[in-house]
């Protein structure tokens, strides 16, 4: 049976352990974070009267009391608020690189990927994942059980990068497939059609899921070190190789990389969605604390 520790180090779980992930945004209707809330509904169950006070919904007053003691009085009932998040793991070819100071961009993702579904389950939360390269290749849905935890864990492990990437389309299935609002986190390097992409995370913003996207960078995809020539070959797709002189490209591809990371990070601001680059030679664990931490704020 896998556990946690069959993709984490001992230390990174220690350094977890402290922190919980709370969605700042309304989440079903109520606000995620405290696992039994006050929510109007029809088909939860009753808790208790409190007495109203302004800007409260009218539409909650129980006008029985009301006629009984002359004082306005709001219903209160008890639903369960667990928060769903479904992890979103690229697999394609791209995420298979690894460069000479970081490590395997897929075991990267694979470890952030392990270390979310451990916080919110152990909060109690419903977590579900989808791997993909040019389509959804493992869906699981949302549970909290813990042996569902070991579902996900065996399902990492199993998993290794494909081919092609096909980010908006899986993004535009998922929105089909959700049919209660909840977190999204998409782990993934994002090489594909910026434009199409940040359409389909605005269909998931519109139907009120709240999204936090992770990409990860080798570092040689930032800085381009490459200083002889050589040949570059395409991880997504067989018999696909270009014989460079990286001297001659490396101006040309330095500016292309920033301006997709740009567009990338100016549509996510403007979605309202968490963006958080990742390089594979920095620790993932310190990352994740930082940024957990930050929201806990």
């Amino acid at each position: 049976m896998a556990t946690l520790s069959s993709i984490l180090e001992a230390e990174d779980i220690t350094s977890l352990q402290s922190l919980q992930l709370f969605a700042r945004t309304v989440v079903e209707g109520f606000t995620t974070g405290q696992h039994a809330s006050p929510h109007k509904g029809f088909s939860v169950e009753f808790r208790q009267h409190r007495p109203y006070v302004q800007g409260d919904d009218i539409r909650r007053l129980d006008w029985k009391i009301f006629g009984r003691a002359d004082r306005f009085y709001i219903r209160e009932f008890d639903e369960e608020t667990n928060l769903r998040a479904t992890l979103v793991l690229d697999a394609s070819g791209s995420m298979g690189y690894r460069g000479q100071k970081g490590v395997l961009k897929f075991d990267y993702a694979r470890k952030l990927a392990a270390a979310m579904a451990y916080l919110l389950m152990s909060q109690q939360d419903a977590v579900g994942l989808i791997t993909f390269d040019s389509k959804v290749r493992d869906f699981i849905p949302n549970q909290t059980r813990i042996t569902h935890l070991h579902h996900l864990l065996e399902t990492l492990i199993k998993t290794e990068p494909g081919k092609d990437t096909a980010l908006a389309p899986v993004l535009e299935s998922l929105a089909q497939r959700l049919k209660r609002r909840g977190l999204v986190i998409l782990i993934s390097d994002f090489f594909d059609d910026p434009a199409a992409i940040l359409k389909a995370i605005g269909v998931l913003r519109k139907k009120g899921h709240e999204i936090i996207a992770m990409q990860l960078w080798d570092r040689d995809e930032i800085e381009f070190p490459f200083g002889q020539w050589a040949r570059f070959e395409n991880l997504e797709k067989d018999d696909d190789a270009l014989l460079l002189d990286p001297a001659a490209i490396r101006q040309r591809y330095l500016e292309v990389q920033r301006a997709f990371q740009e567009q990338l990070k100016e549509g996510f601001r403007k979605h309202q969605v968490d963006y958080l680059p990742l390089p594979t030679d920095e620790s993932h664990a310190a990352a994740l604390r930082s940024y957990l931490a930050l929201r806990m704020r």
